[in-house]
């Protein structure tokens, strides 16, 4: 099971996971929109892995200043076991605290992905003739959806999870490269989790992440994209804040 990030700019909440494009995962019934509790993805019987992985690839991703002209994917080695100790170490995260939670993404994942890509990519052509109110809220409330739906994974850290890299394909003179990492000791097999990554003039940052074949940006996208087609960029922003108002899934 994996980690993940978010944000970058000081605005609130700009720029997880996360950050996070093969072809769309979810689908819609005929004309009516799916929950996103009904997705197929989420009816596979590797939901449950794919969350946990997702969140741990969130984890992973705290760099601080001190990476900043780091290689990517010694970042990534570098930094995941730091956060994972945190988690280790924090009995509130350990337990679901959203709070805590939101904290630990804040402070540690937020600054090192460009999560404003990543929300912009997820809400596809309407984020360029959104306002920049509206492009606020979607990043806000995007946010707080991944966090909310994949919290409950991180009770598989313990004391045996490790973060193994594989080997790059990347040319060094890349400006956009593809980290390939497994993670392992969570209780089950290694679960293999792919970042993208791009060179920006401080840093390296993540935005977007493929576990289990699947990419965070298309898991969301075409659900998205359905809810700005029947009720526009309002209308996608207010289904965002209903389901995050409504009571989160338990941990499992």
């Amino acid at each position: 099971m994996a980690e993940v990030a978010a944000a970058s700019d000081n605005r609130p909440a700009v720029e997880l996971y996360v950050s996070l494009h093969v072809a769309a995962v979810n689908r819609f019934r005929a004309t009516h929109v799916k929950e996103w509790s009904d997705l197929p993805l989420e009816r596979t019987g590797m939901f449950q892995r794919t969350i946990s992985s997702l969140i741990f690839a969130a984890a992973t991703l705290g760099a601080t200043a001190a990476f900043a002209q780091t290689a990517p994917d010694a970042m990534i080695k570098q930094v995941a076991g730091d956060v994972i100790e945190s988690v280790k170490n924090d009995k509130a995260i350990q337990a679901g605290d959203i709070g805590r939670i939101q904290g630990l993404v804040d402070t540690q994942v937020m600054p090192h992905v460009d999560f404003q890509r990543m929300t912009a990519a997820t809400v596809g052509r309407a984020w360029k003739t959104a306002t920049p109110e509206q492009q606020a809220k979607l990043q806000a409330e995007f946010k707080t959806l991944l966090i909310r739906t994949y919290s409950g994974a991180l009770t598989k850290v313990n004391a045996q999870t490790t973060v193994e890299l594989k080997p790059s394909r990347n040319a060094a003179e890349d400006a956009d490269v593809t980290v390939r990492t497994a993670i392992k000791g969570t209780g089950g097999d290694p679960i293999e989790i792919d970042y993208k990554l791009e060179k920006q003039p401080a840093e390296w940052k993540i935005f977007d992440v493929n576990v289990l074949g699947v990419w965070l940006v298309d898991q969301y996208k075409s659900s998205f994209q359905q809810q700005i087609a029947s009720g526009g960029v309002d209308g996608l922003i207010s289904a965002l804040v209903a389901k995050n108002k409504a009571p989160a899934a338990p941990a499992k």
